[in-house]
């Protein structure tokens, strides 16, 4: 399993913006190059087949404009992950997530089956598709949605038609709202509003905990989920919440407590979510929320193994973009966790599984701007290969098309930020400490004028606006997206500089320390 998720309120953020963030993570020893691309109504599909499951899907014929990062390689499906629409809502999926055996046996996954045998020879039985999964998401669902609620609403209804043959969690954004969604078994699914003044870190195991039914079945504000999931849970028996009180269900709905754990009923509880999935959980949350005692003392409440720390919890300080990317590339930095410390033992320092892995394909933080008219909203930071080594570009989202030096090649080049990002962290990662300082300035310097580019050109379109030259709640406004698309390649140009430059300076250091080196006064 792979992927780390931060999702972060309105009220949570330094400007306002909603944040749905990710890092999408290859398998083990799976490096899938990714590249940044916009699809434009006339190029996406209106009949969809996935290579996985082999299941036709007709779409809608009046898809929205919307960026992706999907493979490099097309050859094992699209894999477009993440991204922000035309209606500037902001879509990530997926995160691979658990459910438990009790889940699954409800309702199975609904896998593919080849066919057997040959047409004509006896006993032959044809393929049966597979249900929707990661492959297909944002493609069946992203150019189709208005907000994010009607993003869950829309991938719930997929899901119940179709069914699933994995289990993931997906988020939505709009200006106002972020939704996390999870599937439970193949067909049935359950989603829940990130509180304005929370975040949420998620990685890969079901992690949405307290679940209003009442809610879900009605005013929809919080929660929402399968129509029939109440009627599925009274079935199978799962739920698992002790009452306070022996007999005591407090308020019910259709038979069952109004309030219950969806964690405990759902997922797992297991040894590797313990090596794998809550360390990540615990050093985001412990990061983010210092001052929660239960993180403090000598016997915490809440450590790096602990299974039931809250779904949503409310940071300390507001976040920014590039506080979100930071997190999403750490390596438990200043604990004895962390590889490329000093603190601890070599054992502790590879004891967990870390949020910047080195198999991160892509990590993107989309923000979602309500204090900036329509056209400027939505704003797509897209990094490429392995979080500590790279750095973010700020990518306005309402172009046509997006800078060549984010469409990605299969085969190694310096042309590419994904590959060059690739080699960073290569060359990098032996000698940490000797590359640390000018992979951070790069770091640093890149996303800073990330945010320059932000601010002016933001400050250009509104100027523009005032003489009457632009229509900046116009989506479609000539002037508006030639400005965007100018500025974005402005930053990747310069992105593209200082890559170079700072790969120059990490291969020298690389290079001074080889095995081979000899000088004349070495004798």
């Amino acid at each position: 399993m792979a992927c780390t998720t931060l999702l972060v309120g309105r009220n949570a953020t330094n400007d306002g913006s909603t944040i749905v963030a990710r890092n999408e993570d290859g398998e083990d020893f799976s490096f899938d190059p990714k590249k940044m691309i916009v699809v434009n109504p006339e190029d996406q599909p209106r009949t969809y087949t996935g290579v996985t499951s082999h299941l036709t899907i007709e779409l809608p014929d009046d898809p929205l404009r919307y960026t992706c990062t999907p493979n490099a390689d097309p050859s094992n499906g699209v894999w477009a992950e993440t991204g922000i629409n035309a209606a500037n809502v902001s879509m990530s999926a997926t995160e691979t997530i658990s459910a438990n055996a009790r889940v699954l046996g409800a309702d199975p996954l609904v896998a593919y089956q080849p066919a057997v045998g040959k047409p004509g020879e006896h006993g032959y039985q044809p393929e049966v598709p597979g249900g929707i999964g990661e492959e297909d998401l944002p493609t069946i669902t992203l150019p189709y949605i208005k907000s994010a609620r009607e993003g869950a609403q829309r991938l719930g209804e997929l899901v119940e038609k179709y069914g699933t043959y994995e289990t993931n969690g997906v988020a939505f954004g709009d200006e106002h709202d972020v939704w996390y969604w999870e599937n439970i078994g193949g067909h049935h699914w359950i989603a829940r509003r990130v509180p304005d003044d929370c975040y949420v870190a998620q990685p890969n195991r079901q992690g949405i905990d307290t679940f209003d039914l009442a809610d879900a079945l009605g005013d929809q504000h919080d929660y929402m989920c399968s129509a029939d999931l109440p009627q599925w849970i009274a079935d199978h028996d799962l739920l698992m919440d002790m009452p306070a009180h022996e007999g005591d269900a407090g308020e019910t709905v259709q038979g069952l407590p109004r309030f219950f754990d969806a964690r405990i009923a759902f997922s797992t509880y297991t040894w590797l979510d313990q090596l794998y999935n809550a360390p990540r959980k615990w050093y985001l949350c412990k990061t983010l929320t210092p001052s929660d005692p239960r993180f403090q003392g000598p016997a915490p409440e809440f450590g790096p193994e602990s299974l039931d720390i809250p779904w949503a919890m409310r940071p300390d300080k507001k976040l920014s973009a590039s506080d979100v990317k930071d997190l999403l590339g750490t390596t438990y930095d200043g604990t004895i966790y962390d590889p490329y410390g000093t603190k601890g033992t070599p054992e502790t320092r590879h004891q967990y599984r870390f949020i910047g892995i080195d198999r991160t394909s892509e990590c993107s933080v989309l923000c979602i701007r309500p204090n900036v008219p329509k056209a400027l909203r939505g704003v797509h930071w897209v990094a490429l290969a392995s979080g500590p080594f790279n750095t973010a570009c700020a990518m306005y989202a309402n172009v046509t098309t997006l800078p060549k030096y984010l469409d990605t090649p299969t085969k190694v080049t310096t042309d590419s930020l994904y590959w060059n990002n690739r080699l960073l962290a290569g060359l990098g990662d032996p000698q940490f400490f000797e590359s640390y300082e000018v992979i951070q300035a790069y770091r640093l310097n890149t996303m800073a004028q990330g945010y320059q580019s932000l601010h002016e050109t933001d400050a250009k379109l509104m100027a523009l606006a005032k003489e009457g030259k632009a229509d900046l709640d116009d989506m479609d406004d000539a002037t508006v997206t030639r400005t965007l698309e100018a500025a974005n390649q402005a930053l990747a140009d310069t992105i593209q500089a200082q890559t170079q430059d700072c790969l120059g300076q990490v291969l020298d250091q690389r290079t001074v320390g080889m095995k081979n080196a000899f000088n004349m006064n070495d004798h």
